[in-house]
């Protein structure tokens, strides 16, 4: 196998382990409250709802300011690698305005799922919170992709 082969290979398998982690920590990681599957459908539909609420704990040194911080840095950590992921395993043929799209698919999707197995809540902060993340993540291969071109043009 030629070593493009491998690097394919690799970052393939590091984007099955980050989705496998993913998916692990949103539907059935017990210290994120999911380990029971509510008796009702919990939902925000009302956009910056839970953004405002959260951002008035974060001052807290408590446990309420503890889950402000998870909730909001979460979400966004969440994703950044997906941001990264998207752009890398094209080999840079999508843009900001795809990843943009994968993001808020995969962040509806996991939301949906939320909703209709009644584990966390459907939350449409969470889709702002996590495309921020998948943005964030774009900037930061956008970033390394530049900076790994101009050292590769000054070795040649």
């Amino acid at each position: 196998m030629k070593k493009k082969h491998y690097v394919t290979l690799i970052k393939w398998a590091l984007f099955v382990i980050y989705m496998i982690l993913l998916f692990y920590v949103v539907f059935f990681a017990e210290g994120m409250g999911r380990a029971e599957i509510a008796s009702g459908y919990k939902y925000n539909l009302t956009l910056f709802t839970e953004i405002r609420r959260y951002w008035r704990y974060l001052g807290h040194f408590d446990s309420l300011g503890w889950i402000a911080f998870l909730n909001i840095i979460g979400n966004v950590l969440a994703f950044i690698p997906f941001g990264i992921f998207v752009p890398w395993l094209s080999n840079g043929r999508i843009n900001v305005f795809a990843t943009f799209a994968y993001g808020f698919a995969l962040s509806l999707t996991i939301e949906t799922v939320q909703l209709i197995c009644k584990v966390g809540c459907f939350d449409v902060d969470d889709l702002v919170l996590n495309v921020l993340g998948a943005l964030c993540g774009y900037a930061v291969y956008a970033i390394a992709y530049r900076i790994v071109k101009m050292f590769s043009k000054k070795d040649r």
